[in-house]
């Protein structure tokens, strides 16, 4: 997998947050592709009309604190899609809240790999890489 080109889905009501994401993952060289969103419900309907491919991956990059729904409910949502869609898919959760319940929280989702600070860095995205 170290040589496949990732897709990337970033999941922010921050523009400038989205910004930077864009330009840290189009720097690693590793991307094949990038969208943003400021709603989540906007990503959740773009991976829904998504057609399932075994040779491609998907990172989802994904604030806690957003309005009308948030991070917990954005993978609550996604965690109902058919595992057909799911499977070509890794969430992590990023936020500048290092609320203990919001950490602890990460763990019951089953596709939620890791909890990354806020803002996402060439560092922790190249943890996530590996």
């Amino acid at each position: 997998m170290a040589q496949t080109k990732l897709n990337f889905i970033v999941i922010d009501d921050s523009k400038l947050d989205c910004f930077i994401a864009e330009k840290i993952i189009k720097n690693t060289g590793k991307s094949e592709s990038i969208k943003s969103f400021q709603q989540a419900k906007d990503a959740l309907v773009y991976i829904g009309d998504q057609k399932p491919d075994d040779q491609s991956h998907t990172i989802i990059l994904v604030d806690i604190q957003m309005p009308v729904m948030n991070g917990f409910e954005f993978v609550e949502a996604f965690e109902k899609l058919p595992g057909f869609v799911t499977a070509g898919y890794t969430i992590y959760i990023i936020s500048s809240s290092i609320n203990e319940n919001d950490l602890n929280r990460v763990h019951n989702y089953s596709s939620v790999k890791q909890f990354l600070n806020k803002p996402l860095n060439s560092n922790n995205l190249a943890i996530l890489l590996q």
